[in-house]
């Protein structure tokens, strides 16, 4: 039987390590690639330096690993960075899944390939969104994932390539840049606890609802799919229950001993805030039969307890 071999773009990020622990205990060879080479993950075989603005370095890393699986999480990923470097995140997440579609199309189109989407490709709404919600992105970053989409789409239908297609939501974990909402308060939490006997925490937009999944269930769900044998549907992936931010901030708060307040700063509220954002996860369930097994409190314990003993 032919080796298993999965190729992670961007590995060296946030999502990478899990991903790559994920595949290396299901009898995976893993090989990384990102912009920075320096990384401590002990799964992969080999780590490439890669920008996928330069799609001669992509066609060599293909060339020398010749992969069965192909992941790609490389990508300006913040909604709120996406509008202040609009012009990177369309590079990034387009330009860049381009040239890793020309590159596979050239070298090993037989492997399959995931490209991972955003639950902020969907247009509004207050109900949970399954796959059939209207795709209609208010933001930098959404709309850069609504348009890889469609190159995918495009190259499955024109080339024959065995494109997977994943609309996660939102998803933390230890090692999460705290540029994101759930690191930042744990860790703003933790500092007071450890080094004031009161403190003060500045906020944005508490009434925000998200559905927050466990970083681990979010890789589980990636291998699953690209392992299924279907690549034409497309699937959310979210845990199904939506939580303000203001109840996870109370949450992390009542995890600490000390006397925080809350304050509000506008700076941090961002333009076009979609007020909820749930998933209904039903096809997976019955598709491939995944489900998260961690809930966001297990979640956001695990990581304030991180930042305490950091």
């Amino acid at each position: 039987m032919l080796n298993k071999k999965v190729l992670i773009f961007g590995a060296g990020g946030f999502v990478g390590g899990y991903l790559a622990k994920e595949f290396s205990s299901n009898n995976y060879e893993v090989y990384g690639s990102d912009k920075n080479t320096s990384n401590n993950i002990n799964e992969f075989s080999e780590f490439y330096e890669c920008d996928l603005l330069d799609i001669n370095q992509i066609l060599s890393i293909l060339k020398e690993v010749k992969p069965t699986h192909i992941i790609n999480l490389a990508a300006v990923s913040s909604v709120g960075f996406s509008w202040k470097i609009p012009q990177t995140t369309i590079s990034v997440n387009v330009i860049g899944t381009i040239n890793i579609l020309e590159s596979v199309k050239e070298i090993c189109p037989s492997s399959k390939i995931l490209f991972i989407g955003s639950s902020e490709e969907y247009a509004p709404s207050e109900n949970p969104i399954d796959e059939n919600n209207p795709l209609n992105a208010n933001n930098p970053y959404g709309i850069s994932k609504a348009v890889q989409e469609q190159f995918s789409e495009i190259y499955r239908r024109r080339y024959g390539l065995k494109i997977y297609y994943v609309r996660p939501f939102n998803h933390t974990g230890i090692g999460q840049s705290d540029s994101f909402v759930i690191p930042s308060f744990c860790k703003q939490v933790a500092e007071i606890e450890k080094h004031s006997e009161s403190g003060i925490i500045y906020v944005g937009n508490l009434e925000v609802k998200r559905d927050f999944s466990n970083v681990k269930d979010i890789v589980r769900a990636y291998r699953m799919i690209i392992e299924s044998d279907d690549c034409n549907i497309v699937y959310n992936v979210g845990s199904g229950i939506a939580v303000s931010l203001k109840e996870i901030l109370n949450y992390i708060i009542g995890l600490s001993t000390k006397h925080i307040n809350i304050e509000v700063d506008k700076d941090l509220f961002r333009p076009s805030d979609n007020p909820v954002i749930c998933c209904n996860s039903k096809l997976i369930y019955e598709k491939i039969g995944w489900k998260p097994e961690y809930s966001i409190y297990d979640t956001i314990r695990e990581m304030y307890n991180f930042y305490l003993k950091k």
